[in-house]
């Protein structure tokens, strides 16, 4: 039979509305008998919104019937054949009618325990991100991952898994297919396999890993019609030419580099998706009034060599040559790391480009917080990047025996580092958007019966305001000094990141926001509060960025770090929007 449509939804009468929507929501016809008062839907993305805020505007009586209303994963009414065709064929996707004595028996146990603590069953999505199903090991790995939260947390969880439920649903009764979404997410996958790591994804700046992802992405950029270089700093730079030899260049684009032990989408999301763009664009024969260029930025989270941005500097003119001196843990310097890689460092310099040959620069990526997740929202418009000071503090103390040394007597390197810790959450928490972090804390060659002579820990201030930022690092770096004196123990303080705040260009901003409105979502606007390639491109043109949603909690810089197709396909409609609609200037 032929697939419904959204306009036979907004034409049809209201029991044939929900009748039609019946199986979208579990056993709930009360949720699309409420959306039904929105019609007509401009789109099937606004179909799907006012479905998700029929449930956000329920009672909690409501949505907890809701969730109850799901089954068990391999639970009782599965194994008895009761559960909905809908829920038989998800939970098939996951080859949970297949699981093996024990895989059985685990799910039984979590599902009891879950059941016990939280007062309703486990919801998860299982056909997952893609759409194509998790695996029965990862359904069993989110499912004691999950009963370790509080009842709040899962219960908004559960809705979110609902909601996500409903729309892989609706997609298969309106036969909506994603155009750019499975590509991009597939193309993840595929990058995630070169790792530094067997059992992660890390990719480091020039290592191995690093120069197989370039490679790849030239080989993608190649068949997308592009023009390809990688240049002297690794920057991987596809360029689709106009018809106009003399128009303007867009550039966007994002980093390939990961955390160690990172996440997919980090990053890498703001290349793929312009590529499959241009991807499609070469496809049609379509051209933009002015060139494309799509850089895959060589380095910007700084784990190699301390050094961020390396990539997106060098495009604009402000690398720092004496970096190429600088060495990583092995000892290998840059300048020894480009070589191998086959690069020339005097070549860096003109690497960089001409404001005047500039369009703007506009940048994709992954939210890394739950902003959007907790407002059910898909997508977000960046209005700015906060600024951002680190610096690596070395304490020196003196080692002496644990057993033996008075504590009035003791000089204590860890001791003022424990300090230091609750004097930045106590300074950083006087201010709504200021944010401080002390993410590495090492005691080298400690031992349990020595008091510790030496520490080294980092320091990472984060604020919209510069002035605010500036003012904590002062606050922050006098009460470091204070602490010591006190404890008769020196310091050093070494900075090596210095960021100002980035605001991003109103006009783009607002370019972006009405391709959103135009996809059938509200706008919605929110600060970035991690540094992004787009802080370093901002010293060169207007700059604007496009933030996904980001799944698990909003986790990120961790495996856990997840988006879904249907996000990355609507990102990826917006920015083509965007991108068709942008005037050559």
């Amino acid at each position: 039979m032929p697939a419904m449509t959204l306009s036979d939804l907004n034409t049809c009468s209201l029991p044939a509305f929900v009748d039609a929507l019946r199986g979208i929501y579990e056993h709930s016809p009360w949720i699309p008998e409420r959306a039904a008062a929105q019609r007509p839907f401009a789109t099937v993305t606004a179909l799907k919104q006012a479905l998700q805020a029929a449930v956000t505007q329920a009672s909690t009586d409501e949505q907890l019937g809701l969730i109850r209303a799901h089954p068990e994963l391999a639970g009782k009414a599965a194994v008895a054949g009761e559960l909905t065709a809908e829920s038989t064929g998800e939970q098939a996707a996951s080859g949970l009618n297949l699981c093996s004595p024990e895989e059985f028996a685990t799910l039984h146990r979590l599902n009891a325990d879950y059941n016990a603590k939280f007062g309703f069953p486990f919801i998860l999505a299982v056909k997952g991100p893609t759409g194509k199903g998790l695996s029965r090991q990862a359904v069993i790995a989110t499912f004691a991952r999950r009963l370790k939260n509080g009842r709040d947390a899962e219960l908004a969880e559960s809705l979110r898994q609902i909601h996500r439920i409903a729309e892989i649903r609706l997609n298969d009764l309106l036969a909506v297919r994603l155009a750019y979404g499975p590509r991009i997410m597939d193309w993840a996958e595929t990058l995630a396999q070169f790792s530094d790591d067997a059992d992660g994804l890390t990719c480091a700046y020039l290592t191995a890993a690093h120069r197989q992802t370039a490679a790849q992405l030239a080989d993608w950029m190649r068949a997308a019609g592009m023009d390809v270089t990688i240049d002297a700093v690794g920057n991987v730079v596809g360029r689709y030419l106009s018809n106009a030899p003399d128009a303007k260049t867009l550039i966007t684009g994002s980093h390939y580099d990961t955390v160690r032990n990172g996440g997919k989408y980090d990053g890498r999301l703001g290349i793929l998706l312009p590529l499959a763009l241009v991807h499609e664009l070469h496809a049609r024969g379509e051209k933009l009034p002015y060139h494309v260029e799509v850089i895959g930025f060589a380095e910007e989270e700084g784990v190699r060599f301390r050094s961020t941005f390396l990539g997106s500097n060098a495009i604009t003119g402000r690398f720092d040559m004496a970096l190429l001196d600088a060495t990583d843990a092995d000892g290998v310097t840059m300048r020894a790391a480009l070589a191998a890689a086959g690069h020339d460092p005097a070549a860096i310099p003109a690497v960089a480009r001409h404001a005047g040959d500039v369009l703007a620069f506009v940048e994709v990526h992954i939210e890394q917080g739950p902003v959007l997740l907790e407002r059910g929202l898909p997508l977000g418009v960046v209005t700015a990047i906060a600024g951002s000071s680190r610096y690596l503090v070395d304490l020196t103390g003196l080692a002496s025996h644990a057993g033996t040394t008075p504590m009035t007597m003791r000089q204590d390197a860890a001791a003022a580092a424990a300090e230091i810790v609750l004097l930045v959450e106590e300074r950083c928490s006087r201010f709504p958007a200021l944010v401080g972090t002390v993410g590495q804390l090492q005691v080298p060659n400690g031992s349990v019966n020595v008091i510790p002579g030496a520490c080294r820990l980092s320091l990472d201030i984060r604020a919209a305001d510069d002035a605010v930022r500036m003012a904590a690092v002062d606050d922050i770096l006098r009460g470091i000094e204070a602490i010591c004196a006190r404890r008769r123990i020196d310091f050093a303080a070494e900075r090596i990141v210095e960021a100002c705040a980035a605001p991003c260009a109103p006009w783009l901003m607002d370019r972006l926001g009405d391709a959103i409105e135009r996809q059938g979502l509200r706008r919605f606007d929110l600060l970035s509060g991690a540094g992004h390639d787009a802080m370093a491109m901002a010293a060169l043109t207007d700059m604007a960025m496009l933030f996904a949603r980001c799944g698990n909690g909003g986790i990120s810089h961790n495996p856990l770090e997840t988006m879904t197709a249907d996000d990355a396909d609507l990102a990826a409609c917006v920015l083509l929007d965007f991108l068709r609609g942008l005037p050559p200037r």
